[in-house]
């Protein structure tokens, strides 16, 4: 496999936030759209308490800022020129944007200096740990790095299973394969990876979800043909296997007691090799790796087991062996 080409996003505009998860977080703009074109610079949210305080020797500025329950009561206590130092003091540090949870009443002094600073100013009615929660989510999706593979991605009995090999080799056939075994299609020829917090997730471009490739046949809807639970948006990878045209494979490959790992966007996974040929029914060795990385991942190794009863049986049969060679 050859090296993807890595994506790192380093900013996300508010423009963007607002218009692909404002549904998601029931976002509402109370102020002038100016502030749209302002950018969130860390995948983190950040609860100004202690800038309204006065504090501002490690403010967060490149964050969302949110003001939940406590910051509105403590804002509620600071008048006249203190209160308008104060939230001067958090909008002169070019903050993206400003959530305010609870569908709280904004005051007007804060859209006013908002729209002095070009900043915008959001009303949710989800409560604070909820937006918190969600938006934390959303942010660490959208920098998360990625890349994009030429390969398959199926879910087999919730084991991610990424199909990886050459053109031609029968990746797609197999993942159709799958699918009617009771599988769930992720993507089909072109794999979105995110790396997620250490964990790779696997999505399909928009245009192709939910949509399969298969030679002499053309493009197929598996939801269309199997049903609902045929196709899933994403899935972590667990195992990546490698469909090859040879047959040629070690000793250790055929036992299966050395793991070989692949990295991908800089995590560790484990990685299999089957090689394709003529009889040999790949759907349903796919499926017997993918419910053998299911055992091993809830620490129950095979191969590990079988090479435990051999040792002991060697190890049972060995005095017998030098007492026969003795007496010869």
């Amino acid at each position: 496999m050859k090296d993807p080409i890595v994506r790192k996003v380093e900013q996300v505009s508010v423009a963007r936030f607002y218009e692909l998860y404002r549904s998601q977080l029931e976002l509402r703009l109370l102020n002038s759209p100016l502030g749209m074109s302002r950018n969130i610079l860390q995948p983190s949210i950040n609860r100004p308490g202690l800038a309204l305080a006065g504090y501002l020797g490690y403010f967060a500025h490149e964050r969302i800022q949110v003001f939940g329950t406590a910051e509105m009561a403590y804002l509620s206590t600071l008048e006249g020129e203190l209160r308008q130092q104060r939230l001067q003091g958090i909008f002169c540090d070019d903050v993206p944007c400003l959530i305010f949870a609870n569908n709280v009443e904004v005051p007007q002094d804060i859209l006013s200096m908002a729209d002095r600073f070009s900043v915008s100013v959001f009303r949710s009615k989800l409560t604070t740990m909820q937006i918190m929660n969600r938006t934390t989510l959303i942010l660490e999706n959208e920098f998360a790095d990625s890349t994009t593979l030429h390969a398959c991605m199926v879910d087999v009995r919730g084991v991610g299973v990424l199909l990886t090999g050459k053109g031609g080799v029968g990746k797609s056939e197999i993942s159709l394969g799958l699918v009617e075994r009771g599988a769930s299609l992720v993507a089909d020829d072109m794999v979105r990876i995110r790396n997620i917090s250490g964990e790779l997730v696997a999505t399909s471009p928009s245009m192709s979800r939910g949509y399969i490739e298969i030679r002499g046949i053309g493009i197929i809807n598996v939801t269309n043909l199997f049903g609902l639970k045929a196709y899933r948006r994403e899935k972590k990878i667990n195992l990546v296997i490698n469909l090859t045209e040879s047959g040629e494979m070690t000793e250790h490959e055929r036992l299966g007691l050395e793991r070989r790992m692949t990295t991908i966007l800089g995590v560790e996974v484990e990685k299999i090799t089957l090689p394709v040929a003529p009889g040999r029914d790949m759907t349903r060795l796919v499926e017997v790796a993918a419910l053998g990385q299911y055992l091993r991942e809830s620490g129950y190794d095979m191969a590990a087991e079988f090479n435990r009863r051999l040792h002991d049986e060697i190890r049972a049969n060995s005095p017998k062996l030098s007492s026969y060679n003795e007496d010869k």
